[in-house]
């Protein structure tokens, strides 16, 4: 099923690596065929573009929710894949968020550490203790970047990458990103979250290099007075 309808906003493109902007409320992978995701989508366009018949091979690197913006990396081969999967792993990737949450934390910076359980019966994650059962560490830092309105800007840079991660922890100290009902926000958000995958920085799986790829704000952030005026 074509799901040319959505336009793929591509950051970067070689043999080996392909880094979109994700827009929002499209999930990334793991849909039912008749529904779009980023990765049916993608897979669309490397078939266009350069003719290939059949399956096309594309390994998502990295994630992202439904309702979060932003860059994903996607690997062109299997030997990309196994190396950019193994720098995630190892955690040598500099992911880079912008959050804009409801209230205005205690200090301008700050890492936030906590042990989180998936709920899948739900599709949450809830914040548990080192010993429980499917308990994960999960570690962030954020920088304040701006208030206003008892709103603020957050820079987040994840130290891991748990599920719904972000999300839960600002929750946990009583800032939920606007939008984000699911972990406890009242306000609305134009679409999705305002949840954005600013910037990732990794090594070229093939050439000795570090590259860093940066998606713009989408235009959503700017139709909210509030927003608009942090960033």
């Amino acid at each position: 099923m074509s799901h040319s309808t959505h336009r793929l906003k591509v950051i970067y493109e070689d043999n080996h690596l392909l880094v979109v902007d994700k827009p929002a409320m499209l999930p990334t992978m793991g849909v039912d065929s008749s529904r779009p995701s980023l990765l049916s989508i993608a897979k669309e366009y490397i078939g266009k573009k350069y003719n290939k018949s059949g399956n096309v091979y594309l390994g998502i690197v990295s994630r992202l929710d439904a309702p979060v913006t932003g860059v994903v990396l996607m690997a062109r081969t299997s030997k990309a894949a196994r190396r950019l999967s193994e720098a995630f792993r190892e955690r040598d990737v500099e992911k880079i968020y912008w959050a804009v949450v409801d209230g205005v934390p205690d200090e301008s910076e700050g890492t936030l550490e906590h042990y989180v359980r998936k709920d899948e019966r739900h599709r949450r994650v809830h914040v548990t203790h080192a010993g429980s059962d499917g308990a994960q560490l999960a570690r962030l830092r954020y920088k304040l970047l701006g208030k206003s309105n008892d709103k603020s800007l957050l820079e987040i840079q994840l130290e891991t990458g748990r599920k719904h991660q972000i999300r839960v922890q600002l929750s946990k100290i009583g800032l939920p990103i606007l939008g984000d009902l699911k972990y406890g926000s009242a306000d609305k958000f134009p679409e999705g979250i305002a949840l954005h995958a600013v910037s990732t920085r990794v090594k070229h799986p093939v050439r000795d290099e570090m590259m860093t790829f940066d998606a713009k704000l989408p235009s959503s952030w700017q139709k909210q007075r509030t927003v608009a005026r942090l960033i």
